[in-house]
């Protein structure tokens, strides 16, 4: 008697790319929705921008491959793409920011390569890392937090300010923007400043600066989900984390009064985004177990130097577009040895 028998394999996967992505997403919310608490309705603005953007240049760049769009578009990586880079910039950012850079993402970063898998470096930070490059000034214009803002702006006021640069009630654009914990940190601190004398400022919490430390533990909770789910490895945001908090520890022992303590590092800037969603993109992370734990490691020690003696606020972008880099070399060391032949 004769079978029909499906070529191997034969486990059906749990996950696909699609639902990967939507998960991901999923576990954005509390990250971004602190974000909004903090800084206003501009992030989804942002977004909108972003989102629609990416998914546009998908299908165009898409139908110019020949590729079928209907089945690039469905996997949902251009929209985590977008909603990585929208998250980045600043909420008041002028409309341009969000158009140019998931643009440049979607086109230089992912599909000149080939699509999604074929990608070596992450591309929101590509679109990041150019727009910062390029455009410095509204790169790191922030609005002050919710503690520290005299009005909080409303969606028509943001949506002003982002497409006609323009203030709430006439007021000055300029008015509305300030500097980040982390450029006020590194600015003071040039200039002779103690960190007692810096941190005494009304910018800064318990943690870190007011309002970004809420938003990295938002992250923070977001990636937590994703280890439990079981969708990233622990060994990148592990390694990213001891390595950034070991530093910093060690330089604030130290130098108690030139180096912030661990606690603000690993909840200021882009760090719990970094190590959870960005770093661990399993197109161009390292893959092997011990290269991702060194990955990641090297991750969180080159965005320790960055912010500590780098000419940029923070380094998260410029790390990790690095080590995406160094990633096939970490792996081709650090593969593990096949059971029955010898190491």
């Amino acid at each position: 008697m004769r079978f029909n028998t499906a070529p191997a394999p034969h486990l059906a996967p749990t996950a696909s790319t699609r639902r990967i992505m939507q998960w991901v997403l999923v576990a954005m919310a509390p990250g971004i929705a602190a974000q909004l608490w903090q800084f206003g309705p501009g992030v989804l603005i942002n977004l909108a921008l972003a989102i629609a953007t990416a998914l546009l240049t998908e299908s165009a760049m898409l139908r110019l491959r020949a590729q079928p769009s209907r089945a690039g578009l469905s996997d949902w990586s251009a929209v985590l793409t977008a909603a990585l880079l929208a998250v980045s910039l600043p909420p008041i950012a002028p409309w341009w920011i969000s158009v140019f850079g998931a643009l440049f993402a979607i086109v230089i970063g992912k599909q000149l390569y080939g699509g999604l898998g074929y990608n070596p470096f992450n591309p929101a930070m590509v679109g990041y890392a150019v727009l910062l490059i390029s455009f410095p000034k509204p790169m790191t214009a922030w609005l002050p937090p919710t503690d520290l803002a005299a009005t909080p702006l409303g969606l028509l006021d943001a949506w002003s300010a982002i497409a006609h640069r323009a203030g709430p009630a006439g007021s000055s654009f300029d008015a509305l923007a300030m500097a980040t914990p982390l450029d006020t940190l590194k600015t003071q601190l040039g200039l002779g400043r103690t960190m007692d004398e810096v941190q005494s400022g009304p910018l800064f919490g318990a943690l870190a600066g007011k309002g970004w430390q809420w938003v990295n533990l938002g992250y923070l909770a977001g990636g937590l989900w994703l280890l439990r789910r079981g969708l990233i490895a622990w060994q990148i945001p592990a390694g990213f984390l001891a390595a950034l908090g070991g530093l910093s520890l060690g330089f604030y022992l130290l130098e108690p009064q030139t180096y912030p303590t661990p606690l603000f590092h690993l909840f200021a800037g882009a760090t719990m985004l970094g190590a959870f969603f960005i770093a661990t993109d399993p197109v161009t992370a390292s893959t092997t177990p011990k290269g991702r734990l060194i990955y990641g490691a090297l991750i969180g020690g080159l965005v320790f130097v960055i912010r500590s003696w780098g000419g940029y606020p923070d380094g998260v972008a410029f790390a990790v577009l690095l080590l995406n880099l160094a990633a096939p070399t970490i792996d081709h060391y650090t593969r593990p040895r096949v059971y029955g032949h010898p190491g």
